[in-house]
């Protein structure tokens, strides 16, 4: 899968994304983005609006990223449009945020993904399949991106097991991405 090559060459040897083309979107094709965008956060959309919008292709497979006002704030990865790590730090919104304790986050920024005995807080929100934010209980900050692998009200009854799938992740080679 896409990002666990992305993990094990970052662990290895922090290799670097390389960006294919980089350009300016039109007004339409931003306005499809941020509709794709609302889909995963809903009124918090308007936070990440900016004067300019470019797409960057990556050498990677199936991610895309977009620089909102020169920074790289969207990403694209699926079918889903959401913030980047970056973007969730610097623009906050309250969707799709996962609590995980104190324990868990050392793992969490290293690449691992969330178990189930590690998260404090599963909002209403929580799709299988669909991007979350995950957010450290002290000081509610983003710590990582996943893919929700069960339904919130899945994921509460659960007490054991692998929850969410990390996909970015404080450091890893998005995080660090020079344009």
């Amino acid at each position: 899968m896409l990002f666990d090559e992305v993990r094990r060459s970052t662990n290895q040897n922090m290799s670097r994304i390389s960006t294919k083309k980089r350009h300016s979107i039109r007004k339409a094709q931003a306005a499809t983005m941020y509709t794709r965008l609302e889909e995963e956060i809903g009124e918090s959309t308007i936070l990440f609006m900016g004067e300019r919008v470019e797409v960057v292709e990556t050498d990677r497979e199936g991610l895309t990223l977009y620089l909102v006002d020169k920074l790289p704030h969207l990403m694209e990865y699926r079918d889903y449009v959401f913030p980047t790590l970056k973007g969730a730090v610097a623009r906050p919104f309250p969707e799709r945020r996962i609590t995980v304790d104190s324990g868990a986050v050392s793992y969490v920024v290293n690449g691992a993904d969330v178990m189930r005995p590690g998260i404090v807080g599963i909002p209403d929100d929580i799709r299988k399949g669909h991007p979350v934010q995950i957010v450290e209980e002290r000081h509610g900050k983003p710590i990582a991106l996943g893919i929700a692998q069960l339904d919130a009200g899945e994921m509460r009854d659960r007490t054991s097991g692998k929850v969410v799938k990390n996909i970015h992740f404080v450091g890893d080679e998005i995080w660090n991405i020079e344009l």
